[in-house]
């Protein structure tokens, strides 16, 4: 499951610096105009793998997790590692996070090393400037850099059709050591991100994955 929590409307961010700001992290600061009264350099947000997350961090991941979304499980916690993480972050404060593992995608009889995408959210009180938006811009990069094809499950289409996603039109399916298992409760909320091998796939085609603990998609 793609926990989308506390996802914004997207909004118009200007360009990150070119110079990553001083201190812990490395990634580059977001401009003022972007978080009206904060200091430039105290917001950052960064691209880390999973190996590299400390453990203050991930602890304020699962906070920010489940007071967002009461249904989060801790199978969906787990999903989210394994790959690279955006995190913005307010001095030691995680505001915003999003998450990209790798899985394997069927599309009709054709399996496509995929970009995943998990636990993307921000904190309620840092909602409505635009963070969900640039953290989901980065997952993009990684997705284009490092995968033939981009994948999440949602309830929030429109959040990710205004960054270039797409809904998945046609059935979906979950493979398991019994073969293909057909999952209609799931076909409304498979998106895509098409790009290089897989721009010309066609959307109303079967899709499946490979199943997991908790929620297969």
């Amino acid at each position: 499951m793609t926990a989308a929590v506390g996802i914004t409307t997207p909004a118009d961010l200007p360009a990150p610096r070119a110079d990553p700001a001083e201190g812990q992290l490395t990634g580059p600061a977001l401009a003022c105009t972007a978080l009206p009264g904060k200091d430039c350099d105290v917001i950052t947000i960064e691209r880390l793998p999973s190996t590299e997350m400390p453990p203050a961090l991930t602890e304020q991941l699962r906070t920010l997790c489940w007071s967002a979304v009461r249904s989060f499980t801790e199978h969906d916690f787990e999903h989210a590692y394994g790959g690279d993480h955006v995190v913005v972050i307010d001095g030691d404060t995680l505001l915003t996070h999003a998450a990209v593992v790798p899985r394997v995608i069927q599309v009709g009889e054709r399996e496509f090393r995929t970009g995943y995408v998990e636990a993307v959210g921000t904190l309620p009180a840092s909602q409505g400037q635009g963070l969900g938006s640039r953290a989901m811009k980065i997952i993009d990069t990684v997705i284009r850099e490092r995968y033939e094809f981009g994948a999440l499950s949602t309830a929030r289409h429109t959040f990710y059709e205004r960054l270039g996603w797409e809904r998945w039109q046609g059935p979906s399916y979950v493979i398991g050591d019994g073969g293909r298992v057909r999952t209609p409760d799931e076909d409304e909320g498979i998106m895509v991100l098409r790009h290089g091998p897989t721009v010309g796939i066609d959307l109303t085609g079967p899709i499946a994955c490979h199943d997991r603990s908790g929620d297969a998609w």
